[in-house]
């Protein structure tokens, strides 16, 4: 290890540091989950050429690397232990272009969202993804993710906003992925393929990204009451079974809604709260017929179309990760059913919520079906915020829920460390095999981010994984 650590700083200097503050920072994300120890040293990188000599020498010497941005990430894809190697590009912050004629702007990975977008309003410009944590994410994170948000109902994901890369692989040579074209299908999408790979194909450096003209006019927010999960639910699905597509639709249940009152300091109605905002020239129209449906199936409700008040409803739902935070330790997961199912998804976590008898605080996308459900429990850094046995079995039973209704274990999360566990039972073995197989031509030494997502060795399925059982059709 020492001898990693004398070529990284021989060849980068002063950008590689063995800080113990700092590689203890690198053994965990916002997934609450640690390592077991911290990795053995911590590249600053600045430039591509800083990512190409780290990747070049973590090849020769067959050390393993997990590239990190801002360690935002809640499936625990960022985390490092003993042995490796971190790469950061949280440095790598220039836009180098932003074309207005084109749409488009080239940036590197280490951007936060928010400082993207800051710099493009006074272009009448926008980067469309928006995770909840655009304010403290990447770019590069969200690539790295195909994070969502709150907008991804209308707006897409991350995927929907990526037209090229630029990459360094394994070796350290650098590739130029896609095109800065609307339109481009040379050849297999590599681009596509890279967009969630959680660090596992290769170290992302510079992206070319698709910009929207800022909506025009004035947003409509509505703020309902319902007196149930599933009637708040039922209401969201049938919002977007008529035509319309708000540009938020937002579900929290009772029991969100009372740790963000009380995180806050503030008084609010022990009901599922469903926030609807509408945008663009259509707005006012759009708002006018969701709030027909929601007072049609039971839902107390205003609409206003004051910027102040619209501020105050989203930073209700803004504040819940922050709230649960407050609460202990969490296991913020991540589900997706289709729309149409999501008063059921909701019934079923509210099921095992009581047979397990484990806290869960639910809050939902629910313009795409998108849920994350917030398991809270008691957790001590002496033994990394383990979760126990009996929450990963109530987790278990909610991703077996999930899947039946024809969803998936994860809508933006990714899977990392948290549910490389479950990977066979939403893909099957000749898929996970097939993507093992894709990683071996990008990574044929296996050290980009091993152990995450699936490990790069042929292997059997663990026997945690295995003692929970196998789904059945």
């Amino acid at each position: 290890m020492n001898t990693v650590v004398t070529l990284l700083q021989s060849q980068l200097g002063s950008i590689v540091s063995t800080d113990q503050d700092e590689l203890e920072a690198c053994r965990l994300d916002r997934s609450g989950h640690r390592s077991e120890s911290a990795p053995i040293a911590l590249v600053h990188a600045a430039t591509i050429a800083d990512v190409q000599a780290t990747m070049r020498i973590a090849t020769e010497t067959g050390t393993p690397v997990v590239i990190r941005g801002a360690g935002t990430g809640l499936a625990g894809a960022a985390i490092a232990s003993h042995g490796e190697i971190v790469l950061s590009t949280l440095g790598m912050t220039r836009i180098l272009e932003i074309s207005e004629d084109d749409e488009i702007a080239v940036v590197e990975p280490g951007l936060i969202n928010a400082d993207l977008n800051a710099a493009l309003v006074a272009k009448g410009l926008w980067f469309a993804p928006d995770p909840a944590s655009r304010a403290i994410s990447t770019v590069g994170g969200n690539i790295a993710t195909n994070a969502g948000g709150l907008l991804c109902a209308k707006y897409g994901v991350t995927r929907e906003s990526v037209l090229g890369l630029r990459i360094v692989l394994a070796d350290g040579r650098l590739m130029s992925l896609g095109h800065r074209t609307v339109k481009g299908v040379t050849g297999l999408d590599l681009v596509g393929l890279m967009i969630g790979s959680e660090g596992t194909l290769g170290v992302i450096v510079e992206a070319t990204v698709k910009l929207r003209r800022l909506p025009q006019g004035v947003p409509s927010t509505i703020g309902a009451y319902f007196p149930t999960v599933e009637a708040a639910a039922r209401a969201s699905s049938v919002i977007s079974a008529s035509g319309l597509r708000p540009a938020i639709m937002e579900l929290l249940d009772p029991l969100a809604m009372s740790f963000i009152a009380e995180h806050l300091g503030i008084e609010v109605r022990a009901e599922s709260f469903l926030l609807v905002q509408t945008d663009g020239e259509g707005a006012a129209a759009e708002a006018t017929g969701a709030l027909a449906i929601i007072r049609s199936l039971g839902g107390d409700a205003t609409l206003t179309t004051d910027v102040a008040e619209g501020n105050r409803l989203m930073a209700l739902r803004r504040s819940f990760h922050p709230a649960m935070e407050a609460r202990g330790t969490v296991l913020i997961e991540d589900v997706c059913v289709p729309r149409s199912t999501l008063p059921a998804m909701f019934h079923a976590i509210g099921e095992i919520s009581a047979r397990y008898g484990v806290t869960i605080a639910t809050v939902a996308h629910a313009g795409d079906g998108n849920l994350h459900p917030n398991f809270v429990y008691e957790g001590s850094a002496d033994d990394g915020f383990a979760v126990p046995e009996h929450v990963w079995t109530a987790a278990h039973e909610m991703f077996v829920t999930a899947l039946r209704l024809g969803g998936t274990l994860t809508g933006e999360h990714g899977v990392g460390i948290l549910k490389k566990r479950w990977l066979r039972d939403e893909l099957g073995d000749d898929q996970v095999d097939l993507q093992r197989d894709i990683k071996r031509v990008f990574d044929p030494s296996g050290i980009l981010n091993p152990g995450k997502l699936f490990s790069v060795a042929d292997e059997s399925r663990p026997a945690d994984a295995a003692a929970h059982g196998a789904l059945t059709e």
